[in-house]
């Protein structure tokens, strides 16, 4: 439906609609009654709930596949960030032509009767409870799974038509197992990928450098005076820190078929991140967009589109605490350790989505850090198990959400 007019005009109809769709609900006008321009001014509504969850989605993930640039210092949180943004977008283009199984797995179909998921207010209910839990996850500094919070929130939504509705068979097997088995492996690929990865270097005689950091600190120190009192006076004092402080890079030494070493790892450490980003592109755009599969008056690739400049949105706005989470608060790393990281995370998360399996970026991203936090005993539990306590929280609180707006939002 196009809109012609002046803005008061738009303002009307959009005033008209919604104290239709009210009078609608509260029982004024039958629910057979009801109009075509309810039926789009639903849509749109249900759009823009896509819209705030492509947005949700994007704060919470789009530093997820550079967090190891970040958290390596081998760049910075601006040049990660854009990094992050134009290979989730690549990401999210290619998955209009490569992720079409992912599309109809979460449109909610198998889940929960065909009759509800070309709903309308089913889906709207899902997209805000989805929403609503990943982007409070996301003003708590927590990397929390966007598809954990849609396939709680179709859950949720679809108890509050009967629990005989939800088919809790495929929720086992179609979501449920590969959500769970994806951290574990992703735990031992990470593992895996660093130790080959080092077993190459040292084979190579490529070396770590010692970090060495000199500089300039006051120190203050009591000073006698003749009449013997004592005054405080402020001294520089020159420090030297050898080993491996936080604040130092570790680089690496030698060459590589005549190419530095260090640079070398550089440039594919942004490639692994750039491979990352765009998996998660892939394996996300279809997820949120599927939601609008009931639109069938919108192009589902337009549709596509603008989640994925709702996700870049969210990730340049937002995305801040949830990436000093991924970059500093999993496991210590240097470039080489976060190459193996990325390189782990890349291959799991593009085969899940060849083959239309519904991994969390965030769990295989997170388990491939924590592996190599294993190996190299850098790990830091305390913060980890925060962030696992958040993943055991993530559905049930999606399924909560999503019921109560399916209870206010489904017709009468």
């Amino acid at each position: 439906m196009k809109l012609n007019g002046s803005a008061s005009e738009i303002s009307e109809i959009a005033g008209q609609n919604f104290r239709l769709a009210v009078a609608v609900y509260i029982g004024t006008i039958p629910q057979q009654e009801t109009t075509f321009e309810l039926k789009v001014f639903m849509i749109a509504l249900l759009f823009l709930a896509t819209c705030f969850l492509a947005y949700s989605n994007g704060a919470n993930d789009n530093f997820k596949g550079v967090a190891s640039l970040f958290g390596s210092r081998t760049t910075g949180y601006r040049a990660a960030l854009s990094w992050a943004t134009v290979t989730t977008g690549a990401g999210s283009i290619a998955a209009i032509f490569l992720a079409q199984s992912l599309l109809k797995k979460f449109s909610g179909a198998g889940l929960v009767p065909d009759e509800f998921t070309t709903q309308p207010e089913f889906l709207l209910a899902v997209g805000l409870g989805a929403g609503a839990t990943v982007i409070l996850a996301t003003l708590l500094g927590f990397p929390i799974s966007t598809t954990h919070g849609l396939t709680g929130a179709l859950v949720g939504a679809g108890i509050v038509t009967g629990v005989a509705n939800v088919n809790f068979a495929a929720l086992g097997t179609n979501f449920l197992s590969p959500l769970l088995l994806a951290p574990l492996i992703a735990v031992a690929a990470g593992a895996a990928v660093y130790t080959a990865l080092r077993a190459l270097r040292l084979s190579l005689g490529i070396c770590k450098e010692m970090c060495i950091c000199i500089g300039a600190e006051k120190e203050i120190i009591p000073v006698p005076r003749p009449d013997g009192v004592f005054a405080a006076e402020s001294l520089p004092k020159v420090t030297v820190i050898a080993g491996q402080p936080a604040h130092c890079q570790q680089r690496y030494t030698g060459t590589f078929f005549g190419v530095n070493a260090g640079r070398l790892v550089d440039g594919l450490h942004f490639l692994s991140a750039g491979a990352v980003s765009f998996a998660r592109g892939l394996n996300d755009t279809p997820k949120v967009a599927a939601l609008l599969l009931v639109a069938t008056t919108l192009n589902i690739r337009w549709g596509l589109v603008a989640v994925a400049v709702a996700m870049a949105a969210g990730g340049l706005l937002n995305a801040r605490k949830v990436a000093d989470t991924m970059a500093t608060k999993i496991t210590d790393m240097n470039p080489g350790q976060g190459l193996a990281a990325n390189l782990a995370t890349a291959l799991l998360v593009n085969t899940a989505s060849y083959h239309g399996l519904p991994v969390s970026t965030t769990h295989v991203s997170v388990g491939s850090l924590l592996g190599i936090g294993i190996i190299t005993r850098q790990s830091k539990w305390k913060p980890v198990v925060r962030v696992l306590l958040s993943w055991v929280i993530t559905l049930p609180c999606a399924a909560l959400l999503g019921a109560f707006a399916y209870l206010v939002l489904r017709p009468r």
